[in-house]
């Protein structure tokens, strides 16, 4: 690698979550001493994409054949919205270092030490004549490490403060990163998924109202805690499982939620599914006294202010307040992540994956 690729300042970050709702692409400049975000763009998934990618999720029939003619499918999606994104800023193309695309979760199986994300990055090179970055998780699951989450040392990075502070993501799975204050000694670095975010509500929104989410939770503002159902729910055994832990659809989806069901009203299975989110995030921010909130959970006022009334911070805030837009984050990682490969620096947090030790993630893809 010549001086003057590693010279390069741009990088574009990928991120396709558990929400399947669609891609987010942010392009940042790294020439500062934090990244600066100079362009977001968001492409939504069809419907039968959607469906698609949710159907890979638990097991079925012609897996194999479904999950390649999905590769494909995504891969050249991913070309498409980067380039997108890099004429809409006009950036030079040849002044992005590296693309990092972290691919479709549809399973996530770290006690078997795997974790499959349909990705197509050489593809994504050819299309764009960028190098990417890919495969973010697998060598963290091949040092015994969960391979989930990858954010918090992100996070870690550029939201560490004096005060203990948690940084929650509210995608389709809701993940923590607990911050220590600078001068803390007695409250360790940690990261975890805590739970379902949105994936129960959006899952049960559209299949009883036809819409894909529960827009700023109206819906579930018309219903009521069920206290029998939410007990029912707090029983899964995830909720008790010690760190290190990360889940995802495999074990959080529609069915399970039909199987604790009795005769429920619609509107009130969604509050009460909107709680139990709700309940397993304040848990998880227990100690901090500053949250800060990103992803698509952001949106949907109910859900934050019931985080604001179990967690009893001294602040709640999105991470628009430390200079970052909420639905930027996660896809401005990934850009990170794919900054450290290429300057050899780890991307994971031992603390957050337990994994042996610090390792550099990703697989270079050249164009």
């Amino acid at each position: 690698m010549n001086q003057h690729e590693h010279d390069k300042p741009f990088y574009i970050g990928l991120m396709s979550g558990t929400s399947l709702d669609g891609v987010d692409a942010v392009a940042a400049d790294f020439s500062g001493k934090k990244p600066r975000v100079i362009g977001h763009l968001f492409a939504p998934y069809p419907q039968e994409l959607r469906d698609s990618l949710s159907s890979l999720c638990t097991p079925g029939d012609n897996e194999i054949e479904r999950a390649g003619d999905l590769t494909v499918t995504l891969g050249r999606l991913y070309a498409e919205v980067a380039l997108d994104l890099i004429d809409a800023t006009q950036i030079p193309r040849n002044d992005v270092r590296a693309l990092g695309v972290h691919g479709q979760t549809v399973r996530h199986r770290p006690a078997k030490g795997w974790s499959l994300q349909l990705n197509y990055p050489a593809l994504v090179a050819e299309l764009t004549g960028i190098d990417v970055v890919a495969d973010f998780r697998s060598r963290d699951l091949a040092a015994e490490g969960e391979g989930a989450p990858l954010v918090p040392a992100f996070h870690k990075a550029l939201f560490s403060s004096d005060a203990p502070r948690a940084v929650v993501n509210l995608g389709g799975i809701a993940n923590v990163t607990r911050l220590p204050g600078k001068r803390q000694r007695f409250y360790p670095v940690s990261g975890f998924d805590c739970g379902p975010g949105n994936t129960l509500m959006d899952a049960w929104c559209a299949e009883h109202t036809g819409a894909p989410f529960d827009a700023d939770g109206a819906w579930a503002k018309t219903g009521t805690v069920c206290d029998d159902l939410l007990t029912r729910l707090l029983s899964h055994p995830y909720f008790a499982r010690r760190l290190p832990k990360s889940t995802g659809r495999e074990e959080f989806n529609l069915a399970w939620v039909k199987s604790v069901l009795s005769d429920e009203r619609p509107e009130d299975v969604q509050r009460t599914l909107l709680e139990l989110t709700a309940r397993t995030v304040a848990q998880a921010c227990e100690g901090a006294r500053e949250i800060y909130l990103c992803g698509g959970g952001t949106k949907n006022t109910l859900l934050l202010n019931r985080i604001g009334e179990l967690s009893h911070p001294d602040h709640v805030a999105t991470t628009a307040e430390l200079g970052i837009d909420p639905m930027h984050v996660e896809a401005l990682a990934f850009a990170w992540l794919a900054r450290a490969f290429i300057v050899g620096r780890p991307g994971n947090l031992c603390e957050a994956t337990h994994a042996r030790g610090l390792r550099v993630l990703g697989a270079l893809y050249p164009h």
